[in-house]
């Protein structure tokens, strides 16, 4: 029998003045529906109600989630296949520029396939993949040679360890928030960086489609952040926020899903328009950008 959490504190700050916004439905697995809350004291939006740690697999069962499958089937996903050779490269310059490093020892956390760990490894990196997903583990095996690591180990690393940290869009999925970022920072070296990629509830593109936006993931997002929840976690842990850096793809690919679970297919010019107004007003200002990519210091 699954076992729930009901937060009576906001898991962020520890607030109690909270209240419900949002009654959003689980669009890719169970088609339930999930309170959504938000903290008036740091602005962090969370799912109430969440199946524990050993009652939300069930939840990812689902050939739609592609990071845990590779699946190419449909046009978005295509689509997204396509666009992560971009992201790739992206993201490397973007960890080579922050971190002043060529080369170094890297832990990415939640690899899903080792699409990335494999691409940092081809340019030199010494890498190391967790991935909780048995499938996804055996896909990267597969497809890359990787030999990925089940999250168990995750504790028992040994501190200042890694050059760099990533967490593309992972953090949401964390149940224990706090000793996680804990022991981020623990096996982080001194002068390294966290590079942790999440959804913005604050972008342009949720205020059209609301409880539709498909960035919400229920119940497999427990958490929705803003920046300003984002500092006041890392401020918890002596950890602060350097740079923000947006996603601008992530406002496409998640407009088109969005418009398919508001209206039972994608529209595919409304969701253009919609992401790329998302974008414009984030031009300058990554805060506002769909998805947003926060580096990290001791």
């Amino acid at each position: 029998m699954a076992t729930t959490i009901h937060y009576a504190t906001c898991p962020v700050c520890g607030s109690g003045d909270l209240h419900e916004v949002l009654q959003v439905k689980d669009f890719t697995v169970s088609q339930e529906l999930f309170p959504v809350v938000a903290c008036k004291h740091c602005t962090l939006l969370f799912t109430q109600d969440v199946p524990d740690a050993n009652s939300i697999g069930p939840y990812y069962r689902s050939e739609d989630y592609i990071s845990h499958t590779n699946t190419s089937k449909g046009l978005v996903n295509k689509l997204y296949q396509a666009v992560r050779g971009i992201t790739m490269k992206t993201k490397r310059k973007l960890i080579e520029k922050q971190s002043g490093l060529k080369k170094g020892s890297l832990l990415d956390m939640g690899c899903g396939t080792g699409t990335f760990i494999h691409s940092m490894q081809q340019s030199g990196w010494q890498v190391t993949g967790m991935e909780p997903d048995d499938t996804a583990r055996a896909a990267g095996k597969k497809a890359y040679g990787l030999v990925i690591d089940s999250p168990d180990q995750f504790y028992n690393l040994p501190a200042a360890t890694f050059d760099v940290i990533t967490l593309w869009h992972v953090l949401e999925h964390v149940h224990d928030l706090h000793q996680y970022i804990a022991q981020l920072k623990k096996i982080l070296k001194p002068n390294g960086r966290i590079f942790i990629a999440v959804p913005n509830y604050q972008a342009g593109e949720q205020q059209v489609y609301k409880a539709y936006w498909a960035a919400y993931d229920v119940p497999r997002h427990l958490y929705h952040f803003s920046p300003q929840s984002i500092r006041v976690l890392m401020q918890q842990h002596q950890l602060t926020v350097d740079v923000y850096k947006p996603m601008w793809f992530d406002s496409y690919y998640i407009s088109l899903l969005s418009s398919r679970y508001k209206n039972g297919r994608s529209n595919w010019l409304g969701a253009f328009w919609h992401a790329s107004m998302s974008n414009l007003k984030a031009l300058g200002n990554a805060q506002k950008c769909s998805s947003v990519i926060y580096v990290i210091k001791k």
